[in-house]
């Protein structure tokens, strides 16, 4: 029998699993090796395999789900004891514009002083609050009272502007692995205001009244405690910060503006959304209505964080926004059209895909116009300008529905985010020497 010739390099696989060695008739050997090459890791598992990134992103995400319970589960438990709507209001109004006057000043305080040393405290000190504002309703003491108590919650710190400033702080110089996680915070965000009403409503519901303000604060100074005890991933102090206020820097009185915009957006399609569906008979449903947008909010922003987007953050804006003004007028031409209910349901999970994109957007150009050293500041004021948008949107919602209708309401959001496109064409000016804005190495 003659004997075999020796294996050329064509003859064997170079890549794959099996290994032939063959003659002209007849097979010789065959062998099995495992492939060695594995399938990369997603953006997500990259960005969550940064050292001390989960235990961080795990407290934070207990504390920031109280932040969609607190407005809820304070109209529950007031309007039920004191029998007002009004009241109800009025109280988490005033809470809403103690926010916007303090919120800054402790962002402020954490940039000087370290995320622990600030945030702790602060937010023993709202937790107080919402004990107060419990034992207020509980024993039925002054109205008064109960606008105190809640003022008193105006301390709570911005758990969403802390984490992304740790990963801007951990991932300097990475563009692609910091777009990764602001969209990542903006889906949490999403998915906390989707929740958290929800959560509160039942426990108020399914408990007693004043079960979700109880949780929610319970939460809030868990998270901020397991949050606040990883140290490694804090970014450093800065006692006495040379840079400009963030409201003097260039860009940012612009990007504030486009923010407010967009909150009056948010605002206004909460209360139109509620009266459109109660007017219907269906207000029970307004709630799970109103969550389809947050959930197409979240599922966008993940998607949009496995992607690398092209071009500077300061020209994907106004396509961003312009975007959320397009999809913006399917929920009034259903209204406008249809009146149905899930039509609507359809046309606001829709609309809420182009919410993510905008908000990651917006906070990556906060990232890189405020100055080095006072990033939570920034934010802060980013998120100051939303809730005051929020709360105008609300009020010019309200009107448009009372003296108008439902169905003309939704004209409002567009508005709102018309508005918001004319802001974000705005030139931003010389830019910043931030920390983002930093040649990448």
């Amino acid at each position: 029998m003659p004997s075999s010739p020796s294996p050329s390099p064509s003859s064997s696989s170079s890549r794959g699993a099996l290994h032939l060695t063959v003659t002209a008739d007849t097979l010789v050997a065959a062998d099995f090796t495992p492939r060695t090459g594995r399938r990369p890791p997603g953006p997500y598992r990259r960005l969550l395999a940064v050292p001390g990134a989960r235990a961080f992103t795990a407290g934070n995400l207990i504390a920031r789900l109280p932040m969609g319970m607190f407005s809820v589960s304070a109209v529950v438990m007031i309007a039920g004891t004191r029998g007002s709507y009004a009241l109800a209001g009025a109280v988490t109004a005033t809470g809403m514009a103690a926010s916007a006057l303090a919120a800054p000043w402790v962002a402020r305080l954490v940039d000087r002083h370290g995320q622990a040393r600030v945030a702790v405290p602060a937010t023993a000190v709202a937790v107080l609050g919402s004990l107060a504002l419990v034992l207020c309703v509980r024993r039925g003491a002054p109205d008064w009272t109960l606008f105190a108590a809640y003022a008193a919650t105006a301390t709570t710190p911005n758990t969403g502007g802390m984490s992304r400033a740790r990963w801007a702080h951990l991932l300097k110089g990475d563009a692609t692995a910091l777009h990764t996680a602001n969209s990542f915070e903006q889906a949490a965000d999403e998915l906390c205001f989707m929740l958290g009403p929800v959560l509160a409503a039942f426990l108020c519901s399914a408990l007693f009244p004043e079960a979700g303000t109880l949780t929610g604060a319970a939460l809030l100074l868990t998270g901020v405690l397991l949050f606040a005890a990883q140290r490694s991933t804090e970014p450093p102090a800065r006692p006495r910060p040379s840079a400009r206020s963030p409201l003097r820097a260039p860009g940012i009185p612009s990007l504030l503006a486009v923010c407010l915009a967009m909150g009056g957006v948010f605002g206004a399609m909460e209360i139109v959304t509620l009266a459109f569906a109660d007017a219907r008979g269906h207000g029970t449903a307004a709630g799970v209505v109103l969550a389809l947008q947050a959930a197409g909010s979240c599922a966008a922003g993940l998607l949009y964080g496995t992607l690398k987007p092209a071009g500077p953050a300061g020209s994907r804006l106004p396509w961003c926004v312009a975007a959320m003004t397009a999809l913006l007028t399917l929920p009034l031409l259903a209204a406008a059209l249809t009146g149905s209910l899930p039509v609507l349901a359809g046309t606001l999970l829709a609309a809420g895909m182009a919410t993510a994109p905008t908000m990651v957007t917006t906070m990556t150009l906060v990232q890189q116009r405020t100055p080095e050293g006072r990033l939570n500041e920034g934010m802060t004021l980013a998120v100051t300008g939303l809730l005051g948008g929020i709360a105008c949107g609300s009020a010019v919602g309200g009107w448009t529905v009372e003296h108008v209708s439902a169905t003309a309401g939704y004209g409002v959001p567009v508005t709102a985010a018309a508005v918001a496109l004319l802001f974000s064409l705005v030139p931003s000016g010389p830019s910043n020497r931030s920390r983002d804005s930093r040649p990448h190495h």
